[in-house]
C-alpha cells in the first residue's frame, strides 16, 4: 500500500505563502503574476542547494534535466555536465551562484542582479533552483517506503524574478526489495514539471 507523506523535513525555500493545491495536485505551489505569459526558450538546472541529502545532488540534477528534455515546453535544456563545467571554469559565475544561494537562504527572495549574471553565464533565459527535502528509506504507518521530496523554483533569468515555485514528494512502498530512489525521483520530477509554466494552451 502506497503511503502519502505530507510533511517535508526542511523549510520550503520561499517566504511568501504558498497556495495549497487540492487532491491530484502538488502539495504546495505558487505562481507569479507573469507565469501565464512566461515562455522561456532555454533552461538550466542549478546544482541543488546544500542539504542533509547532498549525496543525491548529482542524481537530482540529472533527473530534473532529463524530465525537462522530455517535455515540449522548453526548446533547450543545458546538460548538468555543461552547468558544472561553467561553474568550475568561471570564478565570476561561481561567485554569482554562491551569492545567489546565500541571499535566497537569508531572504527567501531571488536576487535580481546575481540571477541575471547566472542567466548570461549559462546562456539561458530561465533556470531552476532545487532543494532536496528528502531522499531516504523509512518506516511510515507500518510500511517500508522509499521517499523523495523536492522544492523547485523557476526563475526568469532576464529579470531575476521568481515565476513559479512548488514543493512535493513521492514515496514507494516495499516489502523486501528497496525501490531505487533515483527511479522514485524520476516519477516525482515528471509530476512536478507537468505543473510548471509554461502551460500548454487549451
Amino acid at each position: 500500500m502506497l503511503t502519502s507523506v505530507k510533511r517535508s523535513i526542511h523549510h520550503v525555500l520561499c517566504v511568501l505563502p504558498l497556495i495549497l493545491v487540492g487532491c491530484g495536485g502538488l502539495q504546495e505551489a505558487w505562481e507569479g503574476p507573469g507565469a501565464n505569459v512566461f515562455h522561456p526558450q532555454a533552461v538550466a538546472v542549478l546544482p541543488p542547494m546544500a542539504s542533509q541529502y547532498d549525496s543525491a545532488r548529482e542524481d537530482i540534477q540529472e533527473v530534473l534535466s532529463g524530465a525537462l528534455r522530455n517535455t515540449i515546453k522548453i526548446e533547450r535544456v543545458v546538460s548538468p555536465e555543461s552547468v558544472t563545467d561553467m561553474f568550475q571554469s568561471s570564478k565570476e559565475a561561481f561567485d554569482s551562484l554562491v551569492f545567489y544561494f546565500s541571499r535566497l537562504e537569508m531572504t527567501g527572495q531571488s536576487d535580481k542582479e546575481s540571477a541575471i549574471k547566472l542567466g548570461k553565464a549559462l546562456n539561458v533565459d530561465s533556470f531552476i533552483v532545487v532543494r532536496v527535502n528528502s531522499w531516504e528509506y523509512m518506516r511510515k504507518e507500518g510500511d517500508n517506503v522509499g521517499r523523495v521530496g523536492l522544492s523547485l523554483r523557476l526563475v526568469d533569468a532576464t529579470t531575476g524574478t521568481t515565476v513559479w515555485k512548488a514543493r512535493h514528494e513521492r514515496s514507494s512502498s516495499y516489502m523486501f526489495f528497496r525501490p531505487n530512489l533515483k527511479d522514485v525521483a524520476k516519477e516525482l520530477a515528471r509530476e512536478m514539471i507537468a505543473y510548471m509554466p509554461p502551460q500548454p494552451k487549451r
